[in-house]
């Protein structure tokens, strides 16, 4: 097996930055979920609710994020600093930093109503309780996990399932993965649970399997909505754990990893 896909996402539910190498830290891929879209109560916003989040495309520059949009000017975002404010995480509040008046009037013209833009310099502030983690475990803005990893030949079992019920294959970035293995038969990574995998040099357990959820049935590059790729996890892939996918990462240390490297399950 080996390393066929690297994303990370630079603002938490917005759109992917692909790689062909990425550097690990303890709370997962360098520079992944570490900008958070707040309404004005400064709870989290994903396009689970607001689809327009999707047009956003962020890049990375050594000050900060470049923030980029159809029909708007780009926004050159630096790293802020200052007084940390918390925002809510689905049930968690977290410190993080304001990224600035220009940052939240930008991404409120995009997503249609008015929003601020925060930045989680020190991942260690959150403190997350994970069932299947281990104490010293960190996350940044990622929903529980550090990345989740998903297999090429489980999207081509997707499709063909898709197929037979006349509908439209999809590509893998409808799962939002940082890391994809090719080599592996479909479903193999449901035997990995429990295990260590390596990828390079770099070791990572898989805790869990991932439950899916309507974000999937969002085109990444439309913006549209469906009832796939749900429907046919619905059929194929119910579980008690929910609509299975992929599976949770925790690096167990630091290092690089990058395409082409070798994947290996202990």
């Amino acid at each position: 097996m080996h390393l066929s896909y690297l994303a990370t996402y630079p603002i938490k539910s917005c759109y992917r930055v692909e790689a062909d190498a990425a550097e690990v830290e303890p709370w997962g891929l360098a520079g992944d979920r570490r900008w958070l879209v707040v309404d004005g109560g400064a709870k989290l916003m994903t396009q689970r609710n607001w689809p327009s989040m999707g047009r956003i495309r962020p890049r990375y520059s050594e000050e900060g994020l470049v923030l980029e949009a159809n029909g708007m000017p780009s926004l050159a975002v630096p790293y802020p600093s200052g007084t940390t404010t918390d925002v809510k995480h689905f049930h968690e509040w977290i410190a993080a930093t304001s990224a600035g008046d220009a940052a939240h009037h930008w991404i409120s013209q995009v997503v249609g109503q008015p929003v601020r833009l925060f930045h989680l310099d020190d991942p260690t502030r959150r403190q997350v309780e994970q069932e299947f983690g281990e104490p010293d475990d960190r996350v940044s803005f990622a929903d529980g996990y550090p990345l989740l990893l998903t297999n090429e030949a489980s999207l081509h079992a997707v499709n063909d399932w898709l197929s037979e019920d006349g509908d439209e294959p999809i590509a893998m970035t409808r799962f939002r993965p940082n890391v994809v293995v090719s080599g592996a038969p479909a479903w193999a990574e449901d035997d990995w649970l429990g295990r260590r995998i390596v990828i390079g040099d770099v070791t990572f357990r898989a805790p869990k399997p991932c439950d899916r959820c309507v974000l999937t049935t969002i085109d990444p590059e439309t913006g549209e909505k469906g009832r796939q790729p749900l429907r046919v996890l619905g059929m194929h892939r119910r579980f008690p754990a929910g609509l299975l996918f992929g599976v949770n990462l925790i690096p167990d240390g630091r290092g690089k990893i990058a395409i082409g490297d070798e994947v290996s399950i202990l």
